[in-house]
């Protein structure tokens, strides 16, 4: 028994269209997001509920009787963009039992090296260096700085280079690190 999806959308019907869509697929979707996440129940459902919200946003133009196909691939790239995003990250590791960081000798440390990264980034490029802090400092993706800045993602890709390279290279001339 499948419900016929309406495609009329005023302010009181958006939410009757989306529990008729959701009523229509959401269990296959479902399915789908669950194999593709080995049975994590959790994750399965926020991006299934991802997806119906991009259902929601592209209302105006998405067929609801043709919406399946649309909706799986939709599922599939949220569940390959979540892996990557948290493929990008360094793997977190519990801090144990000794004692928190920041305290002592180990802050001095920070402090320092801290300012020796900041005059050592000074001693760069004004493009060589915005390119590092979108990327490093305020975790950025490529896509995000490249957005941020105004240039092309493959311009940031290339300036990040050549800044990690510069500033290894101003970092070994003030001593820092070894040659």
């Amino acid at each position: 028994m499948q419900q016929t999806i309406t495609a009329t959308t005023t302010a009181h019907n958006d939410s009757e269209w989306v529990r008729a869509l959701y009523a229509r697929y959401g269990r296959s979707v479902l399915g789908h997001v669950l194999r593709l996440l080995h049975g994590d129940y959790q994750r399965a459902e926020d991006l299934v509920q991802e997806t119906f919200l991009r259902a929601w946003q592209h209302r105006a133009t998405l067929d609801p009787e043709r919406a399946g196909p649309w909706l799986h691939t939709v599922a599939h790239n949220l569940v390959v963009s979540a892996f990557r995003r948290t493929q990008a990250r360094p793997q977190e590791s519990p801090l144990g039992e000794e004692e928190p960081p920041g305290r002592g000798e180990d802050e001095l440390d920070r402090m320092l090296e801290s300012w020796q990264m900041a005059e050592a980034l000074r001693g760069l490029r004004p493009d060589h260096r915005a390119v590092l802090i979108q990327v490093y400092y305020l975790r950025r993706t490529v896509a995000e700085a490249a957005q941020h800045l105004g240039i092309p993602a493959g311009t940031v890709k290339s300036r990040c280079y050549y800044a990690l390279r510069a500033l290894r290279n101003v970092l070994e001339e003030r001593g820092v690190t070894a040659p």
